[in-house]
Order: structure tokens, then sequence, then C-alpha cells
């Protein structure tokens, strides 16, 4: 589970979600799991050795590089009672898994289904190199993976605390949700921070305390390449928890989450419209028809583009480098043009990426949003694309980068190539 946040402050309830059209604990998911699971049952895997070998034999299965490592000291996962600064929670990520473990304790796998979302669970490594792991589907996750955080749908997030000595979080001086709007200031709380070298405080590698009622905080001046002054990094994959890991993990969340929202609303009107159009023996129909619904198509629509071309993204100061392997190989393997171009092409300067178009457009979670909404997104991005009006929404996107980025996705992404090329 990516959430950072405290666990006695969620509640389960039944959510919208549990119910038709989505019917999300019920319903089997098609996810990377369910390709593990088959892989192990029929013998194509195992996992033996150590317990870091066995980590990294998983990741490699779940096509999740140990490149991608961050670090969270705050106890504020389940598995609270294992973490500390000094034996901190690995997570780890693709475009579509995210691991997280703490030595000696579970696996957590939150897996992105293209029709439910993220789906969550916990794997216990096998002892001694006996038996099959054992994977379940973790719906405790769902008290606050569920809705308290992220609108209402399962999602995913991290957040910003301001830990003490022994990494619990101080949380009556507040916490801070994270992704990319968030200033780089208010930026992990709880964290372990590598790979930026700039004169911007955030809020990682440090400690908070209280004099009486007010908290005592200060930014790390340190800037450190590695983290064996804190812990002992040989009992981890990686010795860093990069920061351009941690900004591409934060956008990713924010973007995962917009998609599951629209699908999910635009599936509930859609079966709503459904409903109506037989109570009143009209055509059934998937097109919006009633205005209720024509609004939830737009405004889902517009959410969806304003994430994937970072509307609000907060600028980034100078000294964002990351360590070399991650940002070497983080965009490989990702669409290029003919002049060799790909929106997974980071920039690092004032903004992490070069083009300003988020990469999970390439996503199955994309992929298998409704048709009707996902013309209506594609649309929408079109014309942002297109505008050279300096009053537009999106004006912020010189014309140089909004035509390279069409230029990309025509070349590229086979929805838009038929929708834009007609």
């Amino acid at each position: 589970m990516v959430y950072l946040g405290s666990v006695g402050l969620c509640a389960q309830i039944a959510h919208d979600y549990e119910h038709p059209p989505v019917n999300y604990s019920a319903t089997t998911p098609r996810d990377a799991i369910l390709r593990l699971k088959l892989r192990l049952a029929k013998g194509e895997v195992a996992l033996a050795g150590g317990e870091l070998q066995m980590l990294h034999t998983l990741l490699t299965e779940l096509g999740v590089s140990s490149d991608s490592q961050t670090l969270v000291f705050s106890r504020t996962s389940f598995q609270r009672s294992r973490i500390r600064p000094d034996q901190p929670r690995a997570l780890y990520f693709s475009d579509s898994v995210y691991v997280g473990w703490v030595p000696g304790g579970l696996v957590e796998v939150t897996a992105i289904d293209p029709q439910l979302g993220p789906v969550f669970y916990t794997m216990e490594l096998p002892g001694g190199g006996r038996g099959a792991p054992k994977i379940e589907r973790d719906t405790d996750c769902l008290r606050c993976h569920g809705g308290a955080f992220v609108r209402e749908i399962p999602g995913v997030f991290v957040r910003s605390v301001f830990p003490d000595a022994n990494g619990d979080p101080l949380l009556r001086h507040g916490t801070q949700l994270v992704d990319d709007e968030t200033p780089f200031e208010q930026r992990w709380g709880g964290w372990y921070v590598t790979g930026y070298r700039g004169a911007t405080a955030h809020r990682g590698n440090a400690f908070a305390s209280e004099k009486g009622d007010q908290l005592v905080f200060t930014p790390a001046l340190k800037r450190p390449a590695e983290l064996s002054a804190f812990f002992d990094t040989t009992a981890y994959l990686k010795p860093t928890s990069d920061v351009v890991a941690l900004l591409v993990f934060e956008h990713q969340m924010a973007v995962q989450n917009s998609l599951t929202h629209a699908g999910f609303a635009v599936r509930r009107m859609t079966t709503y419209q459904h409903g109506l159009q037989k109570t009143f023996k009209e055509l059934e129909t998937d097109e919006p028809v009633y205005d209720s619904v024509k609004s939830v198509f737009a405004s889902s629509a517009q959410d969806v583009v304003d994430r994937l071309l970072f509307l609000h993204a907060a600028p980034l100061p100078r000294g964002v480098t990351g360590h070399p392997d991650f940002v070497k190989n983080f965009a490989r393997g990702a669409p290029r043009s003919a002049g060799g171009h790909a929106l997974k092409d980071l920039q690092l300067g004032e903004r992490l990426f070069a083009q300003r178009c988020s990469y999970l457009i390439y996503s199955e979670s994309f992929r298998a949003l409704p048709e009707t909404l996902k013309v209506r997104i594609l649309d929408r991005l079109d014309s942002a694309l297109r505008s050279r009006d300096p009053k537009d929404r999106y004006a912020y996107l010189p014309s140089d980068e909004k035509q390279l980025i069409r230029d990309i996705l025509i070349e590229t992404h086979p929805d838009a190539k038929a929708r834009w090329k007609n």
C-alpha cells in the first residue's frame, strides 16, 4: 500500500464503487498479480534465496526496476511496528505496479487493473526457501485507500508528515497530501531523499519535535547522495531514495487517480441513463443524452486533460539531478516519434518532463476508459494542443511544445492518430 498516513484516522464504509456497475471487491482483477499467480502455479518462477534475492526476483517478475527505490521512515503504514528511521520502508514502482517492503515484513503490492483501478495485495515471502508465497487480496487497505483521501475511489497516494526521532508522525501539527501540484518545500516529510543538490529546502531527511504545544522542525541542510549515514543500506537493494523517482511517483499516482475517478463516474452515469431510458421506453444508448449525464462526462474529461497536461504542476527548483541509473532507464522502451521524442523524456529543470503531457495516456487504464469518455478526452486534448489563444486554459504551454506533443501522439498513440488525423 502506498498510503502514508495514520491508519487510525481511517474508517471503512460502503462506497458506491462496491455496487454496480463497478462491483469493486466482488470483481476478479485482471492485473499483474493474476499473471504472477499463474506463473507461480505453473512453476515457471520460484522465489528462493534470501529476502533481498526473493524481493529482486519478485520485482523482476512484476516488471518493476529496483532503480525506482524510495524510502520512507515515518511509521505510517500498517507495518508501522517494523518501520523506524534505521529500518525504513522501501517502495518500488513501474507504470502499473507499486511494491512496498520492510525487512522482515510482508510485501505489499498495489497493481493497477484497467477497470478497477488499484487493487491491493499482501504477500508473505516463503521462509527458508520452503513453499510458494501466499498472495492475498487485502481489503483492509480500503480503510484508507478506499475514499477517505481520494474522492470516493480506491486510490493511491502519499503524504508528507512531521516525524519525530522514532519515526512517529506528529499528526496534530498537520500532514500534507502530496502530488505534482504540491509546493516543493512541503514534500517528503518522513522520507529519505537523495539526488538533490539545490538550495531550496524540503522536509525530507529531517526530524521534528515538540516544545510544549509548538512544533520544532528545521529542514535538513545536507544533500546526501546515499544514505549510509542514516542506516545500514546493505539491507536494501539500493543505498538511495531517489528524488526523481519520488517526483515521477507523485505525478503518476495523481494521474492514475484521475483516470480511475473518471472511469467510475462515467460508467455509473451511463448505467443511470440506461435505467431512465428503460423506464421511459427510450432507445438505450451509451452516448450521453440527459444534461446531468453530459455534465459528468464533460467534467470528467476536463479533469483528465488537466492532469495529463500538468495544469497546476508546481515548479521545481534547481539542483534536481537524481541517480543516473533511474534517470537513464526511466524512458527506456517508451514510444518515440521519428524525431526521437517521447513523453517520458525528463528535463529536470523548472519542470520534471521535457514534454508536459503525461505518459500515462499510453496506459491500459486510459485505453480501457469507456469509449464515449475517451473520445471526449482526446477531442479536448486536441483542442488544447491546437489552441494558440494567449488566454486559453493551457496557455502556459508554448506553441512549439504543444505542437511537439501533438506530433508525438499522432505518431505513437493509435487512438490519437485515428481520431486526430480524421
